[in-house]
């Protein structure tokens, strides 16, 4: 049996780690298995920059974060290396990026994620993961809003450049 002190940590583990997921949008849960440690630098290091929190996490600590949620039957995939990421603000930042991390590795491996509260399967975080990111969209809405006004002002640039050569003659 444990003694106070480590059980206390860990209660205060799995509080921690249910409040970060209570606030995420989204979270991908990987098996990454036999990844070495400079792949793992690397991927860290990209996550971090798109402003995914990615750490390690016992199956037993996930799994008491996760009790009496919704996202509880996250449970089942909760066996081998786990590893979490959690996004605040971007919905396919941290889908977008373990999924082509787990195409280019055999051996790392997509298990299971939520999205606001729910938990999706696989398919649907590679689903995610191929959806543009936020800025892509956002200016792609942004050229479609620009497009009519661009169109107004050429036509009407053409008709003054015809006044003008009519005025000339």
């Amino acid at each position: 049996m444990p003694n106070a002190s480590v059980l206390e940590q860990k209660k205060q583990q799995v509080a921690e780690l249910s409040e970060k997921i209570s606030k995420a949008i989204t979270g991908v849960v990987v098996d990454y298995k036999g990844i070495n440690v400079a792949d793992d630098t690397a991927l860290r290091k990209e996550l971090r920059e798109a402003g995914i929190e990615y750490f390690v996490v016992k199956n037993t600590i996930l799994g008491r974060a996760i009790e009496g949620t919704d996202l509880e039957e996250m449970k089942s995939v909760l066996e081998g290396t786990t590893a979490i990421a959690l996004s605040n603000e971007d919905y396919t930042a941290a889908a977008r990026i373990l999924c082509k991390y787990a195409d280019a590795h055999d051996n790392f491996k997509v298990k299971s994620g939520f999205l606001d509260g729910k938990v999706v399967d696989v398919a649907t975080i590679d689903s995610l993961a191929k959806l543009p990111s936020k800025e892509i969209l956002l200016a792609t809405v942004l050229s479609a809003f620009q497009a009519p006004i661009a169109a107004f002002a050429r036509a009407v640039q053409a008709i003054v450049d015809k006044d003008g050569d009519s005025t000339e003659e």
